[in-house]
């Protein structure tokens, strides 16, 4: 609980962040291909919110039930590292990207433990969570190796956006009976097609709209054999 308030306070308590600036990368990354339109963003609102909620309720209500123990560490480790992110992130993009899929490690972790009961309370924002981070880690690193000039724009948008389907189709795949989980990432992906709509980014597009399509047939199946 603790943990997770101050995750949510990190914004307030620190100069906030809207995204690395074209600035801090030796190669300024200007509108890349990678990142989702600013909107998309705003899910953070509902996961800080949800996570405080389920926390308070696992406190109160689950304090000893298995199936919340057991995901607890993880999730506390998760919690712990985003709480200082964010002024990692507006000096040091680099070590910002190492933080967050440390971040996303341990969410998937704490995911794939969390029991099968409560699922509003526990899986819900644990999973959002979760596909989100999987999303920004890719994105972040996305960024890094084409600030940093491994990687073109290009190329950098479409090898994260393979990467981040690649471990959403698996990450789903063993928690079936969530696609809260794919929704999240679904949310980013939509995110990413409205930034590369105008002008037309097509590859981006393209792979975009397949991991939309694959993600929720994917979450579909899983949710009707449960």
């Amino acid at each position: 609980m603790v943990a997770a308030l101050a995750f949510a306070a990190s914004p307030l308590t620190s100069d906030g962040f809207s995204g690395f600036t074209p600035g801090q990368f030796p190669i300024p990354q200007v509108d890349p291909p990678v990142q989702p339109a600013g909107y998309a963003f705003a899910i953070w609102g509902l996961i800080y919110a949800w996570l405080i909620a389920g926390a308070g309720f696992g406190l109160l209500r689950r304090d000893t039930d298995p199936g919340w123990r057991a995901m607890r560490p993880a999730l506390l480790v998760s919690l712990a590292i985003g709480a200082g992110w964010i002024p990692v992130a507006n000096i040091a993009p680099v070590y910002a990207t190492v933080l967050i899929w440390a971040m996303l490690l341990a969410a998937v972790v704490a995911l794939l433990r969390a029991g099968t009961g409560d699922r509003a309370w526990l899986r819900t924002p644990v999973a959002l969570y979760a596909g989100w981070l999987t999303a920004a880690s890719c994105v972040a690193l996305g960024l890094v190796l084409a600030g940093h000039g491994v990687l073109g724009p290009q190329v950098a948008a479409l090898a994260m956006l393979a990467l981040a389907l690649a471990i959403a189709l698996a990450v789903q795949g063993l928690r079936p009976d969530t696609p809260e989980y794919a929704a999240a990432v679904i949310w980013a992906l939509v995110g990413v097609i409205v930034a590369n709509a105008a002008p037309a980014n097509v590859a981006v597009l393209a792979l975009s709209g397949v991991g939309i399509a694959l993600l929720a047939w994917q979450a579909w199946r899983g949710a009707t054999r449960q």
